[in-house]
């Protein structure tokens, strides 16, 4: 493809990492075909390639000759109806010289407002041409509601004639642009944005789709046919240009299985490569490290850590490095299952690496670390006993000369257990030996931000990856497929029980007041307590929502003053952050008033309240693992859910879900049920994302299943083309999931 639409080719001086041309012309980058300036407005759709634009899916189809029940249009909700114009008149505003075009839409039953403003008066002139009585329309917009009735302001639309064929544009300079978008009578609402709206961004995949005739079939034609798949000209045809209605599935059940098969051949290769290679053979000693640990426990292991430490053993004395996710509910003690592995590595003469997404995460476990321990964590200091090891913390705001101690220790070999966060993912980390890389919270690594330090090293260490977010099995079998599962389905004895509740403040608005009070009395009782909200300050997007700086000025000053509070959020500088963590777990805070930076891993025993603010803005799972953060000592404890949505509504109900268990693999399935994917195992606080970006994995399931068949059958083909289109597939999921990772920052 080497038609442009605006601005210059800009030509590579990178070898192209693709092999076989359908890819390379996919991978084309939006602005060299359209033009920086398209390229930029599509980026944030999330669009920078011709391949993401080609699969970009549209939302719904409309049928030219359809027309919409406006009697289902609801107040607050961006929609797209097909109607008529049943009135239409232009009105001068009050300035006496712009004028407005006020258009009355029907069903022929139900009726909905529209208002053109006109900052020039020929536009509403223009737009009274195009609205002319009795023609119908598409229209894209956010329904409102005025004087009681309803109404769309500067809706986006276009003109239909009687074969529901495209004639007329809202935009005059678009007019003829877009008439070419339906040949069928068929109509994709794309997903848009303010500044590039629906029609624009079919009018692109249309150029770009005739940019692509004749490129050939990247999929091997004999895999093609035995799974009777169209060519992918031909689903790109059916989803952009769809000829009838049931062609935009049998376009998109190529993309999907396209989607899954590039990760699961991704999955079987890295599952293949890591048979090939050869990992340190780690076993403890009984007069080692481990054993010198174990006697201390001042409690019993629960047979769930019992039985997945056995299973973790077994994986370290093999010499194929070990590739096991650990799942476990909040609280079930994976931290005490993990630190037993990496003692079993020291006492074997290998080193331990562990992973932590943040600096405040990872300054947990160090720390905890290091209590557990006890002397057995000091390193060869006088008095220390002979099987000692030092842990020492890697981190990116250390100061140069406090590095340069660290990375010496490691590199000796004096740091038995080293945890850090991506700082240790550097080059100028060099270790002694490393026999094992514990990664915690997964899912907020990238797929190759993970095999880093296991790629780096001619002895392979092994790997154990854990998470605190239940993961439903179909997930685990796409986003981990590489992986073996082990899974901690109990909790340890004298956990406490929590009691959550939700706060409707709209119909309840004294319930907040008596929240404060709550506070108040958890303190006076000894206790300590979380307040968690979605924002930092607020200049964030999220107007209405409860912020951090704002809740901790407003409640220190007000029905906290008197109390300790802190206050915690990532732009605070670490020193900060570290600080004010430390405060609270050694008790010298009362209330801490927190982002979501605590939802995992902080482990404060005598906090027995949580209050989450504007909790209809989390996700199940991450509602779940905030509160784990209580009820963790010997007092149970009370979680409030703070919202303003009405009672019986969807959020509502999955705050009642939340609410009314503990049970984190149910509330797993629940929220997978609800949400996509990319957001159940998301990083940020708004939710994060999935490489898998047309699947459902709750929808699709046998599609996951067939997809890993095939990848396992045909990983070790020795065909060239299958052996080419194998090799895209995978550079087509690590350049995916390194853009997730770069889009997380």
């Amino acid at each position: 493809m080497t038609a442009q639409r605006n601005g210059k080719k800009q030509a590579s001086a990178q070898p192209s990492p693709w092999r076989t041309p359908a890819f390379q012309a996919l991978a084309q980058p939006l602005g060299m075909v359209l033009g920086a300036q398209t390229a930029k407005a599509l980026g944030s759709l999330r669009l920078h390639t011709v391949g993401d634009l080609m699969t970009f899916q549209p939302r719904r189809y409309f049928l030219g000759t359809q027309t919409t029940n406006l009697a289902e249009v609801v107040p607050g909700e961006d929609v797209a109806v097909v109607a008529r114009v049943a009135r239409q008149e232009i009105r001068t505003n009050r300035d006496g010289h712009s004028k407005r075009l006020e258009v009355l839409l029907t069903d022929g039953n139900g009726r909905l407002n529209v208002t053109f403003f006109a900052r020039r008066a020929h536009l509403a002139d223009y737009w009274a041409r195009q609205l002319s009585m009795g023609v119908k329309g598409i229209f894209v917009g956010k329904v409102g509601e005025f004087n009681g009735q309803l109404q769309m302001t500067h809706p986006n639309f276009v003109m239909l004639d009687g074969d529901g064929n495209i004639v007329g544009a809202a935009d005059e300079k678009k007019a003829s642009m877009v008439t070419h978008v339906n040949r069928s009578g068929l109509v994709g609402i794309y997903p848009a944005t303010s500044r590039i709206p629906t029609w624009s961004v079919g009018e692109y995949a249309n150029f770009v789709l005739d940019g692509l005739a004749g490129m050939p079939d990247p999929m091997p034609e004999a895999l093609r046919l035995e799974l009777e798949l169209p060519e992918l000209s031909t689903a790109y045809q059916q989803i952009h240009r769809p000829v009838d209605a049931r062609d935009p599935d049998l376009g998109m059940e190529r993309l999907k299985l396209d989607e899954v098969l590039a990760l699961q051949v991704t999955m079987a290769r890295r599952r293949r490569e890591a048979i090939t290679r050869v990992a340190p053979v780690l076993a403890s000693r009984a007069d080692g490290l481990l054993a010198a640990f174990d006697t201390r426990l001042p409690y019993q292991l629960t047979d769930s850590q019992q039985r997945v430490g056995a299973e973790i053993n077994a994986d370290l004395r093999c010499e194929t490095p070990m590739q096991r996710l650990l799942q476990g509910e909040v609280g079930s003690g994976k931290t005490i299952v993990a630190l037993r592995a990496m003692l079993t590595a020291v006492d074997s003469g290998h080193q331990a690496v562990l992973l932590a997404p943040t600096e405040v995460l990872a300054t947990q476990h160090h720390s905890s670390i290091i209590e557990m321990l006890g002397d057995l964590g000091q390193g060869r200091v006088l008095g220390a006993p002979e099987s000692a090891t030092e842990v020492v913390l890697l981190t990116g705001s250390m100061t140069a000369t406090q590095r340069r101690e660290r990375l010496a220790k490691v590199a000796s070999g004096e740091a038995g257990i080293i945890v850090g966060t991506h700082a240790v993912l550097g080059s100028t980390v060099h270790f002694a030996s490393l026999g094992l890389v514990v990664v915690d919270e997964q899912h907020r690594f990238g797929v190759e931000q993970r095999a880093i330090l296991t790629d780096r090293h001619t002895l392979a260490p092994h790997q154990l990856v854990l998470t605190a977010t239940p993961i439903p099995r179909s997930i685990a079998m796409t986003v981990f497929g590489d992986l073996e599962v082990s899974i901690l389905d109990q909790l340890p004895a004298g956990r406490q029980e929590v009691q959550t509740s939700v706060v409707h403040t709209g119909t309840h608005p004294g319930w907040l007041e008596r929240a404060w009070q709550r506070i108040r009395e958890e303190v006076a009782a000894g206790h300590q307590v979380f307040i968690v909200a979605p924002r930092i300050d607020a200049d964030d997007d999220g107007a209405g929502l409860a912020s951090v700086v704002e809740l901790h000025t407003r409640l220190s000053q007000g029905p906290l003053r008197g109390l300790r509070t802190g206050l915690l959020h990532g732009r605070l500088p670490v020193e900060e952050k570290d600080a004010t963590m430390a405060a609270f777990v050694a008790g010298y805070l009362d209330v801490l008033v927190s982002t979501t930076v605590i939802e995992v891993g902080v482990d404060v025993p005598n906090a027995t309240m949580m209050v989450i603010m504007d909790a209809d803005r989390f996700g199940i799972s991450q509602l779940h693992q905030l509160r784990g953060r209580i009820g963790r000592g010997q007092y149970p404890g009370v979680c409030l859910l703070v919202t303003a949505v009405e009672p019986g509504s969807v959020a509502a109900g999955r705050l009642s879900a939340v609410a009314a268990t503990r049970d984190g693999f149910a509330l797993a399935e629940l929220d997978l049920a609800q949400r996509r994917e990319g957001d159940v195992l998301g990083s940020s606080q708004a939710g994060g994302r999935s490489t898998l970006r047309l699947l459902r994995v709750t929808d699709d399931a046998n599609l996951i299943a067939m997809a890993r068949q095939i990848a396992e059958r045909i990983v070790d083909d020795t065909d060239p083309d299958v052996r080419a289109w194998c090799d895209d597939m995978v550079t087509r999921t690590l350049r995916m999931a390194d853009a997730e990772w770069m889009e997380r920052g």
